[in-house]
């Protein structure tokens, strides 16, 4: 193998890990090379999930003005005059956007970048099949970082124009008016409240009782009622016993659930899972094992069972989140080259999930607490009560603490309303910290912000520890 096609380190995949891990293999003065099989960069982050949906998040707000009712006390009509174009405008803006960043950062730290599909020859060589071209390129370590792609049960045709998986309902020609979706994970209630708030009749099929089990039951409760008030219908403990696709387009899907219901939509979308995607890479011919729905197994390290060859971000599985992979890459690195900076990823860190209204959390849940035995208090404070919530026309909200009694300290954080995944990471200080709500109720905030809510709802801890509730702060 020529000098020129021989790297320190070959990263598989442009997305969020693989990139972070490529730049700073880069910045420690490593050789690198990055293949992506794609003619976009960055991966699902970027192109299909975590930025996309975001996307259309806002563009959701904007065009329903969802949160101009608070102020103005009406609902901006939304009509025939927003077309798909329209909402899918800022989604399109910023993926185009993010894709060059990512292309930019990669030619900033001269990483070579190679357009094709990734296979294993052996442990040190990948074979890369172009549109044009067929090479070779060998490297001391491999990072796999190819992230997933949504599952597809064998009963469901996807075609991608009525019946969607959550890659191919973001490009979508028409705004539908009425929607089911399969999974009531972070991906469908994502899009279930998205379509919800743009008038469109969501059905949401989940086979538990719960939406989001992760969540404080409280919060998901919470949600569970929100989502009801935007138009959108949740069946628990069911699931789809028939479900009859047109073969003309333009007419309904016929759907029969479990506990026989049934119901008519003009678009479908199966957002119940995902897959490692690793059927290109012949791991088996490398020894690399794979686990449950062709994720790669690692050790703490990221590092799999070829002791060269290591894999981070979701390709891995649990807990599949851009922020957490995007460490995973930079960890994994540290262990490769032996630099040290970051050894490991905090055993702490938050969860956002972009419904509308948005959720997030960090440490424990009061369901944790009363199952670990612990004696605790909860505080709460609400969006609406707060100047800065009246200010933004808040009508709904809470920011909820859970207290370990004997010692005051901040033990969970758990936010649904406006911009909670910003606000969490206050939150995510305090647990880490082990601060107590008497530091808190100490910390002077900006005025008016939403950061009361903090100080309020450790006010409504400290009554219900003192005995008497605190009426006025």
């Amino acid at each position: 193998m020529s000098p020129e096609n021989t790297y320190d380190l070959i990263v598989i995949g442009t997305g969020p890990a693989g990139e972070k891990a490529a730049v700073k293999a880069a910045y420690f003065g490593k050789r690198v090379a990055i293949i992506e099989k794609q003619r976009s960069y960055g991966g699902a982050g970027v192109n299909t999930g975590t930025l996309p949906s975001k996307t259309l998040k806002e563009s959701a707000l904007y065009y329903s003005g969802k949160y101009d009712k608070g102020i103005y006390g009406h609902d901006r009509v939304i009509d025939g005059k927003t077309t798909i174009q329209d909402f899918l405008y800022r989604k399109n803006h910023v993926t185009e956007a993010l894709d060059q960043e990512v292309k930019n950062n990669l030619d900033r730290h001269k990483v070579d970048v190679f357009i094709g599909i990734a296979s294993f020859i052996d442990a040190n060589t990948v074979n890369i099949n172009g549109e044009d071209a067929t090479q070779e390129i060998t490297g001391d370590y491999i990072l796999i970082a190819t992230g997933s792609y949504p599952f597809h049960p064998d009963n469901i045709d996807f075609d991608g124009i009525i019946v969607h998986d959550s890659d191919s309902i973001l490009n979508i020609m028409r705004i539908p008016d009425s929607l089911c979706i399969v999974g009531a994970g972070v991906i469908g209630c994502e899009y279930a409240t998205i379509f919800g708030v743009m008038g469109c009749q969501v059905h949401l099929v989940n086979s538990s009782d719960r939406i989001l089990p992760f969540l404080d039951n409280e919060i998901s409760q919470t949600l569970v009622t929100q989502m009801e008030n935007d138009g959108v219908e949740i069946h628990f403990n069911t699931r789809i016993d028939e479900m009859i696709v047109p073969e003309n387009v333009e007419e309904d899907i016929h759907i029969k659930l479990g506990d026989g219901s049934e119901f008519d939509v003009d678009m479908f979308l199966f957002a119940a899972g995902r897959s490692g995607s690793t059927s290109d890479l012949d791991c088996d011919r490398v020894g690399v094992e794979l686990g449950k729905r062709e994720s790669v197994v690692v050790n703490e390290k990221y590092q799999t069972s070829q002791e060269n060859i290591y894999a981070v971000g979701d390709v891995i599985g649990f807990p599949a989140l851009a922020s957490t992979s995007m460490d995973q890459g930079r960890v994994a690195i540290s262990h490769i080259f032996d630099i040290h900076d970051l050894d490991a990823l905090p055993k702490i860190f938050p969860y956002g999930i972009y419904t509308i209204p948005e959720v997030s959390m960090v440490g424990i849940t009061e369901e944790e607490a009363i199952a670990a035995g612990m004696d605790y208090v909860v505080g709460r404070a609400h969006h609406e009560k707060v100047p800065r919530g009246r200010i933004m026309g808040a009508q709904t909200g809470v920011l909820k603490i859970i207290v370990s009694k004997e010692d005051n300290v901040i033990r969970g954080v758990h936010i649904i309303g406006r911009i909670a995944a910003e606000l969490i990471h206050y939150g995510l200080a305090a647990v880490q910290s082990e601060m107590t709500i008497n530091a808190v109720v100490s910390t002077v905030f900006n005025y008016p912000t939403l950061h009361d809510l903090y100080k309020y709802a450790c006010y409504d801890a400290l009554g219900t520890i003192s005995g008497h509730k605190i009426k006025e702060f």
